[in-house]
């Protein structure tokens, strides 16, 4: 079905989305996440009492000069000398358990995610199967430590301007009565409404920048990663055009983002800042020029102190609420990029429980769905039972496929391209879903697959051979560089040990060896890990017939049966059966004999 658009604003869905991502962020009470968040809010608090205590002191040195009283002043000044360095303290103190909070929380939230991720097949589903989200490299990384810090600074510039406003409140109710708090708590309320309702887009235009963001970025990381094919092709300006289109998407919809924060900016700075001050004005003045306040039996200098002090609170108390206002703003884009992130868990919580969404292509497959097929877990056999070979997309390439693999029958799958050769795979190793009928295969775990394009790993030339082993797990399962050593002769690439420099020579393998090297390399992986079944999808196409023949020779000594795709007559000699598909959805499997028509070049 249809992906559902992202909607994204500060409402209930907001506030639930955020407390679930939390409890995978702050696990619980006693959790170092937990730790540093209270001592944040310690640093505020501490933080606060110290901004009081500089209101006071500041005013009495300032008294001390006015009235001329050098033992005041001497003493106000050697106060404030003494505590600067603790203020300075509680200041980077409360900047370390803040930068502390942001790492914690995308910690705890990106091995979540990974784990997640990684599990099982996952990343495959939600790259080729899910069609909800394009680019999960861009959530997993930039997304996630957007969400996190943006949180946090939000945790902390809301924490502190709430405490300043309490704290305020408090001692302005105490000296000049509730009248002017209550004025400042009623602007609160209408300004912090007013703007919330207006801000509602930013959440929307968050989550559709981070979507353009991650496309021009997925579209960059593409042109790296297929360079060679670019550069025989000349496609460097088609490229360059797809490139700057992305990118001029990217830039109109920033550009408009820009114009509405520019507007909403202009909006926030006369409800939050200048409208402030003025209300702040006005509740400041009521008690001074009520003839019915205390403050009206007061001389004139007593006056003038105290609206100095109270007037120095409540230009704090203007700025405090001023900042609580304006928080709605960095409120609504951490809307935004919690709507993001919990997309991704939701994804990963789907795909994970064999659930998927994808916009079907071919509607007409009937009542054939997804995950209706059964799966038997059986050592060597590979059997389908009435099959149904069907793409994600709902393309039916088999109508209903029977066969029967028992260990030691090497199998040759052709036939013309689109015809289900690859799909048949990707079925058989549970990357794609079962339509229906019932399909006994061993365990993932004795089922190895080698494409044509055999993938190089990061690290060292052991980790290639042994991949997805660490040399940790290989000695383990009591294997030895001896052994490695006997599988590259084998595939006759002994002679890589002394040209790159060892086992542990570590280098960019892709572009290091040639085709065919990494050709034999994925073989002498096969042999490393010696399964059951082993699917070879054209994986000798640039190796010479005399050393793919004696690859074939070992393996069948090694008792690993093989499926292989190959359009190379010198391979039919190797396998006793083939399954042939003529893309049309009918299937042939049957011994090879002498008269076999041979299928290939």
């Amino acid at each position: 079905k249809e992906p559902a658009k992202i909607k994204a604003q500060v409402d209930g869905v907001f506030f639930r989305q955020i407390r679930a991502l939390l409890s995978i962020a702050i696990p619980g009470i006693t959790s170092p996440e937990a730790g540093f968040m209270i001592l944040v809010a310690i640093s505020l608090v501490t933080r606060s009492l110290c901004d009081l205590w500089m209101i006071q002191n500041t005013t009495c040195i300032e008294n001390a000069i006015v009235t001329m009283n050098k033992e005041n002043f001497k003493s106000h000044l050697l106060q404030f000398f003494v505590a600067m360095p603790c203020i300075s303290l509680v200041n980077n103190i409360l900047k370390w358990s803040i930068g502390e909070v942001k790492l914690r929380l995308r910690t705890r939230l990106t091995y979540q995610l990974y784990n997640q991720y990684l599990n099982g097949f996952t990343y495959y589903k939600m790259a080729n199967l899910d069609t909800r989200i394009s680019n999960a490299d861009q959530l997993l990384t930039t997304d996630v430590e957007k969400f996190c810090d943006m949180f946090t600074d939000l945790y902390s510039n809301l924490s502190k301007p709430m405490l300043d406003v309490f704290i305020y409140v408090y001692r302005l109710t105490t000296n000049l009565g509730g009248q002017t708090p209550t004025v400042m708590m009623l602007y609160l309320l209408f300004g912090g409404t007013f703007l919330t309702y207006i801000r509602r887009p930013i959440g929307r235009l968050t989550v559709q920048e981070q979507k353009l963001e991650g496309e021009y970025r997925y579209i960059n990381s593409r042109l790296i990663t297929n360079s060679e094919e670019v550069a025989f092709y000349g496609g460097n300006n088609r490229e360059k055009l797809i490139l700057l289109t992305a990118f001029h998407k990217l830039t109109k919809h920033m550009r408009k983002f820009l114009e509405f924060k520019v507007l909403m900016g202009t909006v926030d700075n006369i409800v939050g800042k200048y409208f402030g001050t003025v209300v702040g004005f006005i509740a400041v003045s009521l008690p001074f020029m009520s003839s019915r306040h205390s403050l009206s039996g007061k001389s004139k200098d007593a006056r003038f102190k105290e609206y100095y002090t109270m007037g120095r609170m409540m230009v704090k108390l203007a700025e405090a609420v001023g900042r609580v206002v304006l928080a709605g703003r960095d409120m609504n884009r951490l809307a935004g990029l919690t709507a993001r992130v919990t997309q991704l868990t939701s994804v990963l919580a789907d795909l994970n429980s064999g659930m998927y969404q994808r916009t079907m292509i071919n509607r007409s497959i009937g009542t054939i769905t997804p995950g209706a097929g059964k799966i038997i877990c059986k050592d060597r056999i590979i059997k389908f039972e009435h099959v149904p070979l069907v793409t994600p997309n709902g393309d039916i390439l088999v109508n209903d496929l029977s066969f029967e693999v028992n260990s030691g029958m090497n199998v040759l799958v052709c036939g013309p391209n689109g015809c289900g050769k690859s799909s048949l795979f990707r079925v058989l190793g549970e990357l794609w879903p079962l339509f229906g009928g019932t399909l006994i295969k061993p365990p993932k775990s004795k089922l190895f697959y080698i494409p044509q394009r055999p993938y190089m790993t990061l690290g060292t030339l052991r980790d290639q051979v042994i991949y997805p082993h660490t040399k940790e797990e290989m000695l383990r399962r009591g294997k030895s560089d001896k052994l490695l050593r006997e599988h590259l002769e084998r595939v006759q690439l002994s002679y890589l040990l002394h040209r790159e420099g060892g086992w542990d020579s570590i280098a960019d393998w892709i572009d290091v060896l040639s085709g065919g090297e990494k050709q034999r390399i994925a073989m002498a992986r096969l042999f490393y890990h010696s399964p059951q079944f082993a699917i070879l999808d054209e994986c000798t196409s640039a190796v010479s017939v005399d050393v793919e023949g004696s690859m074939y020779t070992y393996c069948r000594e090694m008792g690993i049966t093989l499926f292989t795709v190959s359009h190379r007559k010198s391979l039919w000699t190797h396998h006793e059966y083939y399954l042939h598909m003529d893309g049309r959805g009918s299937f042939e499997f049957k011994k090879i004999n002498p008269d076999t028509e041979e299928f290939g070049s």
